[in-house]
């Protein structure tokens, strides 16, 4: 079955703004575990995609690249937290930051689910359901791996570069935060020169296929 532009953006798209809402409301729920509320009284602990959709981040950027290219990401407004709230800031900012790529890492197994029962629909005969169902499993294992690896490359503002600032002395974690009006342009740049695909390709590959292995979806 052969499906139309808009069945693969939707079997993309649910998947991806499920990973990056449910990525920010992860980055709030740990930081309003460890004393800042400023998330939650902002409303934004909700799962409700539109208190998080970036119009650039969230929209034009995915169907641009999904359009144009094989590979896909996308962000949502940041979730703000306040580090003078947390009990201890540099611990608990780490913390806060990790929870981020450790929730795309359980979506894409729930998604190796949804993947499963694509197949076995399949298996069954439903072919309506099962097809779309298993290519957006398979869309959404891939989406969150890609999120989860990208964002904890040690680079300001990526969880990665707030987790690594926690681990720096002081003096350290302030040069390494002076890069972040600049880190838009290192990505770029290590997409561009194909840097950032061989970084993060194999590890990818080895978290995908270890969830397709999983669910027996090789």
């Amino acid at each position: 079955m052969e499906l139309t532009i808009i069945q693969i953006i939707t079997i993309w798209a649910i998947p991806l703004l499920f990973a990056i809402t449910l990525h920010e409301v992860a980055h709030g729920w740990v930081a309003s575990w460890f004393g800042d509320p400023t998330a939650k009284f902002l409303g934004r602990l909700s799962v409700n995609p539109i208190k998080h959709v970036d119009p650039i981040g969230t929209i034009l950027v995915p169907i641009l690249m999904l359009l144009y290219s094989n590979f896909i990401f996308g962000w949502a407004k940041p979730v703000p937290v306040d580090p003078r709230n947390l009990r201890n800031p540099r611990r608990d900012m780490a913390l806060v930051a990790l929870a981020g790529p450790l929730s795309n890492l359980l979506m894409a197994f729930f998604w190796g689910l949804i993947a499963k029962m694509g197949m076995l629909s399949m298996d069954a005969g439903n072919t309506w359901l099962g097809i779309p169902l298993s290519q957006m499993g398979m869309a959404g294992i891939m989406i969150n791996v890609v999120l989860a690896v990208l964002n904890i490359i040690p680079v300001p503002p990526l969880d990665g570069g707030k987790i690594f600032a926690s681990l720096l002395p002081p003096r350290m974690a302030y040069q390494l935060s002076v890069i972040e009006p600049y880190s838009f342009f290192i990505l770029i740049f290590l997409i561009i020169s194909g840097v950032l695909n061989k970084v993060m390709g194999p590890i990818v590959l080895l978290l995908a296929n270890v969830i397709k292995i999983v669910f027996q979806l090789v």
